[in-house]
């Protein structure tokens, strides 16, 4: 039986006519290894983003920098013009070089040419939503919301959002303009931004955890694995589930390039816990975060 993205319940980001399924998709995946240059199989890249809206999902994360221009270009190619509910987000302040390194720049040169770039690959004349993505915690992030805060004022950006930030740096954003989504490393085993979930979720404003299935290195957890098999699910889903489960700001954006996983992930958000198990998966994150001795 298809599970549809619905069954993850939605969210409305605040402020905003925006609703979302809280079951999303994320499109870095559609790019080649490591992120850079064309997919080894583009007609199933595409196949992968039409069959995201069959199953529901309204919300797709990209950037213009991954490949660069590669999975911009195949959701233009796929998806345009564009259901009226899709909402597409995107993220800016790096670049790739021609050897697929990453390169972070927030300048306000780059970041207008960025959300340009952005526009022209997506076929919009606005974007619902922009991320911008900072590199640490030392790094100055008032300056660059201020230029966030002027293209939004100038229609080039509906609402803003920031990424890979501290909660002192959130704070230093929402002062300057409103923030509708933090996109942050988060995972069962990457339990760093617990508290921050929380304050957000007090302002209705949406956690989108990247890595979701702990990155570029899987979840590796006998605990997790455990849990799975009771379940009759897959470790993946059962990571999935266990983000929504963890509260209703949270929105899950999982990646892949094929049609199978991405059915597989959806599905996920049909799934429950029982008391024991939910213990027993919180358990894995206080775990990985416990001090060594």
């Amino acid at each position: 039986m298809t599970v549809f993205a619905s069954a993850a319940g939605r969210f409305t980001f605040p402020g905003t006519d925006l609703s979302v399924n809280r079951m999303g998709y994320g499109a870095m995946q559609l790019a080649g290894p490591h992120v850079f240059g064309p997919p080894k199989d583009p007609d199933e890249a595409r196949a992968v983003l039409r069959e995201t809206l069959a199953l529901g999902i309204d919300h797709i994360d990209t950037s213009d920098f991954y490949g660069p221009h590669v999975t911009n270009d195949l959701i233009r190619e796929a998806l345009h013009p564009y259901a009226d509910d899709l909402v597409l987000v995107t993220k800016i302040g790096a670049w790739r070089d021609d050897q697929g390194g990453w390169n972070l720049r927030r300048d306000e040169a780059f970041l207008r040419q960025s959300v340009e770039d952005n526009l022209t690959r997506l076929g919009l004349d606005r974007m619902a939503i922009v991320n911008l993505r900072m590199g640490g915690p030392d790094d100055d992030i008032a300056a660059p919301m201020r230029v966030m805060r002027a293209m939004r004022d100038e229609g080039l950006i509906a609402h803003i959002g920031i990424s890979n930030v501290e909660a002192a740096q959130a704070d230093i954003a929402r002062d300057i303009a409103p923030v509708v989504c933090v996109q942050n490393q988060y995972n069962l085993a990457h339990r760093g931004d617990d508290a921050l979930i929380e304050r957000l979720a007090e302002d209705g404003i949406a956690y989108v955890p990247f890595f979701p299935l702990g990155g570029f290195s899987p979840l590796q957890s006998s605990e997790l694995e455990s849990v799975a098999e009771d379940m009759g699910a897959s470790v993946q889903q059962v990571a999935l589930a266990w983000l929504l489960a963890r509260g209703p700001n949270v929105l899950v954006i999982p990646g892949t390039s094929s049609r199978g996983h991405l059915r597989e992930n959806v599905a996920a958000a049909e799934l429950t816990f029982t008391p024991a198990q939910a213990a027993r998966l919180n358990a894995i994150g206080r775990a990985q975060s416990a001090p060594s001795i």
